[in-house]
């Protein structure tokens, strides 16, 4: 599956680039071609570059809970979720440990320590695989949650909008909240429909209510917050459950008599080499994700939709949103682009700005999670993650169009 659609992407991006030439007389669309080719080789390397010290570091700490036995007690409370949707993990796997501190981490929006616990994670759950060369179900369903996963702080997103001048740069929280809820919720659904897993298993919605419950009253009570406050608090917040985190590891460590440093450094070079195994596979997707932006073809794409929307008398404002939408899978830095371009343009406070503000905070980056995770297992055949991932994608980004025009509009 990976491969098809690695090589549709690149053909992809070929055809379009002839169309730009022959036919709209772009005569400098070859050379943008191949200079975003070399140019997103050496991202990739420098994005690896940079992960080398992050994933050190945190599988380090990592490692250093597990051996003091912390990562084992704070998964105690979803083992009998893990039970259900994670048959195959027995409940005292390490994986189960990494598994629980990414999606925390995930959820407070910590992405330096949410990426490394996640490829830990995915290295654990890959010593269970029978078949080493394919996502096992627990794989699929890990990375699904990860590329849909549920961000209660969206402090990035916060910051962008009040640089640009927003009037209230937090008024999009409860929309991407609800976005990405609805974004997180497909993709377990979805995956849980083709592993044939119960969602109406009486445990199961027990979790899903409590995990509910959560995330609305963490909304309720962020949203009576002033900008000032709500991005102090959540900086507090996600900050002082880290080093809390570290520290209690630390404490464990020494009550345990366990050899922290040592510890440390095991992990850490664990992370060493796992960056070296990412490199070719982030120069695959990063070039080819290159490629389809130099040639136009996400610009061809939102030109024939307005003119097709606007053919039919519908509002087509979300239109000058889209393309944050369309680089948003591949893409964290060219969505991200893609947003603060609506808002200059548009404004931070249009329609369209907004819903790109939604946007951005409703998905993840799903190839490049996929790309990550899967080279550092090692991982060729990722069977139905993608169509999982990319249904929950759509499922997101659909919802943050429509709570958009129900907030905004």
């Amino acid at each position: 599956m990976l491969n098809l659609v690695w090589t549709g992407m690149f053909l992809i991006a070929f055809l379009t680039g002839l169309i730009q030439f022959f036919f709209l007389g772009d005569g400098e669309v070859f050379g943008r071609m191949i200079n975003s080719l070399f140019t997103m080789a050496k991202t990739a390397f420098e994005i690896s570059l940079g992960l080398t010290g992050v994933l050190a570091l945190w599988l380090g700490i990592l490692r250093i809970g597990e051996q003091a036995g912390l990562i084992t007690m704070l998964t105690r409370g979803l083992i009998p979720l893990f039970k259900r949707l994670l048959p195959d993990v027995p409940s005292n796997h390490p994986a189960l440990g990494a598994i629980t501190m990414n999606m925390a981490a995930n959820a407070l929006g910590l992405d330096n320590a949410a990426t490394p616990l996640g490829i830990q994670a995915m290295r654990s759950l890959q010593s269970l695989n029978p078949h080493p060369e394919s996502l096992s179900n627990a794989q699929i369903l890990f990375l699904v949650i990860n590329t849909s996963a549920v961000t209660l702080i969206p402090v990035t997103v916060f910051t962008y909008r009040a640089q640009l001048g927003a009037a209230n740069p937090t008024d999009v929280f409860l929309p991407i909240l609800l976005a990405t809820y609805c974004s997180t919720l497909t993709g377990l659904l979805a995956v849980m429909m083709v592993q044939k897993i119960r969602w109406w298993d009486p445990v199961i919605l027990a979790y899903a209510i409590g995990f509910s419950g959560i995330v609305l009253g963490a909304a309720l009570w962020l949203a009576h917050l002033d900008q000032n406050t709500m991005q102090k608090q959540s900086s507090l917040i996600g900050h002082s459950l880290l080093l809390g985190l570290i520290a209690l590891f630390l404490l464990a460590a020494l009550g345990k008599r366990v050899n922290a440093y040592e510890a440390f450094i095991d992990g850490a070079k664990e992370g060493f080499q796992t960056t070296v195994t990412i490199i070719p596979y982030l120069v695959a997707m990063l070039a080819a994700i290159g490629l389809l932006r130099a040639s136009g073809a996400m610009d061809l794409v939102t030109h024939e939709l307005r003119d097709m929307l606007i053919k039919h008398s519908l509002d087509a404002r979300f239109i000058d949103a889209l393309p944050t939408a369309l680089m948003k899978p591949f893409s964290g830095s060219g969505a991200r682009a893609m947003m603060i371009d609506a808002m200059q343009i548009h404004g931070p406070d249009s329609l369209a700005g907004r819903i790109a503000s939604i946007m951005q905070g409703s998905t993840e980056t799903t190839f490049y999670v996929l790309s990550v995770y899967c080279g550092a297992a090692g991982i060729k055949n990722i069977r139905h993650a993608l169509a999982c991932s990319l249904l929950a994608d759509i499922a997101g980004l659909t919802a943050a169009v429509l709570i958009g025009y129900w907030f905004f509009g």
